[in-house]
């Protein structure tokens, strides 16, 4: 079954203040246990979300491109890096990273990258569920409520888990 991201769209909207307000709370106390009850969740979300089957990432953020992705990527597409850059990157103003110049993603191709076996790094770990401690990347959850399916019902699925089971 392909992804409705016309539904999931409409969930975001309606959960990512009260999953906010969750995730929020880690900022001051985490449970007991937090690693494994993510652990476990986790597992749970990748049996129901097909991340293959949805793409909204390429469609609706950027990656960072670290200088080794760039001389990897340019070395697949035989391109140099200066040209690399220029075709398909932008620095951006404020941090200095590199990003896509478009949206969405120049390499997604019919809900596919072009380039799965040599893409960034921030893209093969997308979306950073099994970054620890879980607590210490709220606001990037936070921020992928609205573009990721696994997110969101990783988030949705913590907060019925936790809020049954530990008082905040």
């Amino acid at each position: 079954m392909v992804m409705d991201l016309k539904k999931f769209q409409r969930t975001a909207a309606r959960k990512k203040n009260i999953l906010g307000e969750f995730l929020d709370k880690f900022d001051h106390v985490v449970p007991p246990g937090m690693t494994k009850i993510v652990a476990a969740a986790d597992t749970e979300v990748w049996e129901e979300v097909k991340c293959m089957e949805c793409a909204n990432c390429c469609k609706t953020m950027t990656p960072i491109y670290t200088p080794a992705d760039v001389k990897r990527i340019a070395g697949h597409l035989e391109m140099s890096l200066v040209e690399f850059r220029e075709n398909y990157l932008v620095k951006e103003e404020d941090s200095g990273n590199w990003i896509n110049k478009t949206m969405p993603c120049t390499f997604l191709k019919h809900d596919k990258c072009s380039i799965y076996e040599v893409r960034p790094a921030d893209c093969a770990g997308f979306p950073h569920h099994s970054k620890k401690p879980f607590d210490a990347y709220n606001e990037t959850f936070k921020n992928n409520l609205v573009h990721c399916p696994a997110t969101l019902l990783l988030v949705d699925k913590l907060k019925k888990k936790i809020g049954a089971e530990f008082e905040f």
